[in-house]
C-alpha cells in the first residue's frame, strides 16, 4: 500500500499509476447478495443452470457489482494521511469493457489523474481499472472522484 502524507505528496503523484490491489475471488454468493440488495435478479447473474447455456457459459457479475467493489480494492492500493475526511463525490465516466464470470479473480489498479481545489478541500480524480485474472480487457474502468478535506 502506498501512503501519502497529505495533499502535497498526493499532488506530486498526479499522472502516475500508484499500484495494484491484491487478487479477490468473485463468488456466486456475492453476486446473489448484490442481486438481493438491488432487486436485479436477471438470470444471467443468478441462475447458474440457465447461464451455463447462455453466451458466457456461467453467471456473470452485474456491472454495478464490479463498480461497487472498486472502493474496497482501491483502499488496498493507497491512502492519504492528514485528512479530516475523504468521501466519494461520484464518477465522471464508467465503462464495463468485458464481462466478469463467477469464479473469477479480480484486482484493481489506481492512477491519480488530477487534484484540484474544491470547496474546503480538494477534488481528486482517480482512474481505477479492474482486471480479471487471465482476461484480455478490464471488466471495469472508472474515473472516480474523491472529495478530500485536510
Amino acid at each position: 500500500m502506498r501512503v501519502f502524507s497529505g495533499i502535497d505528496e498526493l499532488r506530486a503523484a498526479v499522472g502516475t499509476h500508484v499500484g495494484w490491489s491484491g487478487w479477490h475471488d468473485v463468488t456466486q454468493e456475492q453476486i446473489d447478495l448484490f442481486a438481493d440488495a438491488t432487486g436485479d435478479h436477471q438470470w444471467i447473474h443468478v441462475d447458474p443452470a440457465r447461464a451455463k447455456e447462455g453466451p458466457f457459459g456461467s453467471t456473470i457479475a452485474h456491472g454495478y457489482f464490479t463498480l461497487s467493489i472498486t472502493p474496497k480494492l482501491a483502499w488496498e492500493v493507497m491512502r492519504v494521511d492528514g485528512l479530516a475526511m475523504e468521501i466519494n463525490y461520484g464518477s465522471n465516466k464508467v465503462r464495463f469493457p468485458a464481462p466478469l464470470p463467477v469464479g473469477s479473480r479480480v484486482r484493481a489498479g489506481v492512477e491519480v489523474v488530477s487534484l484540484e481545489p474544491f470547496g474546503d478541500g480538494f477534488l481528486c480524480t482517480y482512474r481505477i481499472s479492474v482486471e480479471r485474472e487471465g482476461g484480455a480487457k478490464p471488466v471495469c474502468v472508472v474515473e472516480s472522484l474523491g472529495y478530500l478535506v485536510p
